[in-house]
């Protein structure tokens, strides 16, 4: 299961809101977060940056991590913000310091990196903090989203994310998406 990557060449309907808003608001998105204004958080599988730019304003500092290079050139051609640092690189090996960043998110892509070495490794980049996942959930109708044998039900990624160290906080599932919160132990 996983592994699935967007297609590059249709970078262009990640950009529209009406769509990317009816899985997640950026309300919702932020009020997960709960950030500070001095915090540094991380974007896995940030894509064309439309939620990095969301989460931008409200934090000190992003990594906007993808590991398609493309991916961060449609970013660059849109406009990066000042604060935004791009980061070519797979979750499972990320070059970034131990306590890092005070929080990390994906919103509907943790199904293309989900695994025991990623959580370990997002786990090490944590401060004491939050970490959000957003995703395509198994039980969906697949309408919208990668195919359903490579999503993971909210339950599945929350027993995963205990076994990393994780304390789950929270947890919701709509029709094709979850929301899970958790923070490290």
């Amino acid at each position: 299961m996983g592994y699935h990557t967007f297609d590059v060449e249709r970078a262009e309907t990640l950009e529209t809101a009406g769509r990317r808003y009816r899985f997640l608001s950026a309300e919702e998105l932020l009020w997960a977060l709960s950030l500070s204004p001095d915090d540094t958080v991380a974007d896995l599988g940030s894509g064309t940056g439309f939620f990095t730019d969301d989460v931008a304003p409200h934090a000190d500092h992003v990594y906007a991590v993808d590991v398609q290079a493309e991916m961060h050139e449609y970013y660059r051609e849109k406009g990066v913000p000042e604060t935004v640092d791009l980061v070519t690189s797979n979750v499972s090996d990320l070059p970034l310091e131990d306590g890092a960043v005070d929080a990390a998110f994906s919103t509907m892509t943790y199904h293309e990196f989900a695994s025991d070495e990623a959580l370990a490794e997002i786990r090490r980049v944590l401060r004491s903090g939050g970490r959000l996942v957003v995703d395509w959930t198994a039980t969906g109708t697949g309408a919208d989203g990668p195919p359903l044998e490579e999503r993971y039900s909210a339950d599945e990624a929350a027993a995963a994310l205990r076994t990393a160290g994780f304390d789950v906080e929270h947890e919701a599932v709509r029709p094709e998406t979850f929301l899970l919160i958790a923070r490290l132990e």
